[in-house]
């Protein structure tokens, strides 16, 4: 966050230097906000690995046209799991409950979070409900999609679709008890010298997320037990034909679907607002600006959901009144993009692996911004709904979007986390296959949707397979472009040149410590001096300016 000068007699109480955890420490009920961070982070790399190998499952079926790879039945169950893997065991697992529970302590001069067992429980709990979305293909695997509408969720597959549902309700159940956790932690344990307005950028992020955490969770956990309810105990609150409503589970779902989209970028904000002015050497610009964004894209952000929806006998004035909000949540997310490119220009730019995946999230994000503005309108959306330009869109938003963000704060912490550095010629290859692969999966996608080529769908027209030949070439340039960083970590972890408490000369406070810290953050606590991001005052920056 802040510079600190962590000096002994600063600070009453000091603490001993406790020892280091062992390998196997990390594979057990640990109460170390460090420890749980790595576990979220490396959990979900691993199911992140699973969801790409669903989806090059799919990307090979559709290189042609009919199906002659997979049966349509498990084609769909890929598609199902694919999506809830990357987004509930992958995303917002790495962004929120590896990167929030690893940083935030760190950030704010705290020893560990809050609630340490209600943060170790919180991790413990995603484990069985992502082993049950795996072991839910062994009944079939849910055949809905992720999101799951009756009445097809309702009559394909109950067993797995009754599976799938108590994985979400356990990760939602993680979700609630982090936000909890966070908002305590960031309101009453900073250090008293940090005020409100020197918390850094990623931690005002943490509260955006965990606040519309707590306000849209609970929605999508009730939409999906009546739903279980339906499936198993012949209840009938979604079945028309016994006085049901198909279309309120929709606004069940979307109440917390739409915002989750923000629980999975606000985070990804966060990293790039500490990212891009260490590795620019300036100043964030608009520092109030980001913040206060942040909180704003919280509110509009539960008010959005019904444009996913206008094709659902929606009327006029409610398609009228959505797309407005939906354009109006835009300009917060505008704010940031504006903020950061202003701290790029003109700065001493070192285009490291980290700082070339958040210009890289820049180029997709923008992208991905604009073909949602064209979906957030009721006239263009139900020209392309549930075609492969949504598909394209929302794969420019979450892919390009927080999968570079989360690669880009890897690269960033990776010293902190490990004390090693990694090596730098691995990242930009890494990139650059990520970069072109991502871009030659999903750009062409606009083109097969507006050309009206259905999602969801295991065999289509043969007009549009030289498209999708295009893109499953670049869905296995993007499965390749895991290897590099694999290889990367796996040997910088090991075998990495050592990396000092702060290789990057940054200012916030998890630069203070040691690389990687002790157990519990710092021997004496720090004190705050200066902003998170005063950079270009110091002699050596100014002189080579």
């Amino acid at each position: 966050m802040a510079q600190a000068n962590i000096t002994s007699d600063m600070v009453g109480q000091s603490f001993p230097h406790p020892d280091e955890w062992k390998w196997y420490h990390y594979f057990t009920f640990n109460i170390d906000h460090k420890v749980i961070g790595i576990q979220y982070l490396v959990t979900a790399f691993f199911f992140y690995l699973v969801g790409g190998v669903m989806a090059l499952v799919m990307r090979s079926e559709l290189a042609t046209p009919s199906a002659d790879l997979v049966d349509p039945n498990f084609y769909n169950a890929m598609l199902t799991n694919h999506g809830t893997i990357m987004i509930f065991f992958w995303i917002v697992p790495a962004a929120i409950g590896g990167f929030g529970n690893y940083l935030v302590p760190l950030m704010i001069g705290a020893r560990d979070m809050a609630f340490p067992k209600l943060n170790a429980l919180a991790f413990w709990i995603t484990v069985p409900a992502g082993l049950m979305i795996i072991g839910s293909l062994f009944f079939g695997g849910a055949q809905a999609g992720w999101t799951s509408y009756p009445p097809l969720s309702r009559i394909t597959a109950n067993t797995a679709q009754s599976m799938w549902i108590l994985a979400i309700i356990l990760v939602g159940t993680s979700s609630i008890m982090g936000a909890v956790n966070f908002l305590v932690t960031i309101w009453k344990m900073r250090v008293p010298s940090l005020k409100w307005d020197q918390l850094p950028l990623f931690c005002w992020a943490m509260v955006a997320t965990s606040i519309l955490a707590l306000f849209s969770t609970p929605v999508l956990a009730a939409g999906l037990t009546l739903l279980l309810f339906d499936i198993n105990f012949g209840t009938s609150f979604f079945d028309p034909d016994k006085g049901g409503d198909v279309v309120m589970y929709q606004h069940l779902f979307w109440f917390y679907s739409h915002p989750a989209v923000y629980l999975m970028i606000l985070p990804i904000f966060g990293i790039m607002s500490e990212v891009i002015p260490v590795h620019a050497r300036k100043p964030i610009f608009g520092y109030k600006a980001i913040a206060y964004s942040s909180l704003a894209i919280c509110l509009v952000g539960l008010f959005v959901w019904v444009h996913h929806m206008f094709t659902s006998g929606t009327p006029p004035w409610m398609r009228m009144f959505f797309t407005v909000s939906t354009l109006i949540v835009s300009v917060p997310t505008g704010v940031k993009i504006f903020s950061w490119v202003a701290t790029l220009w003109g700065g001493k730019i070192r285009l490291n692996s980290a700082m070339l995946f958040a210009i890289g999230l820049l180029a997709m994000f923008v992208l991905g911004g604009l073909s949602g503005v064209t979906l957030g309108t009721a006239p263009v959306d139900i020209h392309v709904h549930d075609t492969y330009y949504v598909v394209a869109h929302f794969h420019y938003v979450l892919f390009g979007g927080s999968v570079f963000g989360l690669y880009a704060g890897l690269y960033h912490w990776f010293p902190k986390m490990t004390g090693r550095m990694m090596n730098e010629p691995l990242g930009k290859l890494h990139f650059v296959m990520t970069f072109i692969g991502t871009n030659l999966t999903f750009l062409p996608m606009h083109e097969l949707g507006l050309k009206g080529m259905p999602r969801r769908v295991a065999m289509y027209d043969p007009q549009f397979q030289y498209i999708n030949i295009i893109c499953t070439i670049g869905a296995f340039l993007l499965g390749l472009s895991v290897l590099p960083f694999i290889i990367n970590a796996v040997w910088s972890w090991r075998n990495g040149p050592k990396a000092s408490g702060n290789p990057w000369n940054a200012k916030t406070l998890e630069w203070t410590t040691a690389s990687p810290p002790i157990i519990e953050n710092w021997n004496v606590l720090p004190v705050v001096t200066e902003g998170p991001y005063e950079y270009g005052h110091d002699p050596a920056e100014v002189s080579s300016s």
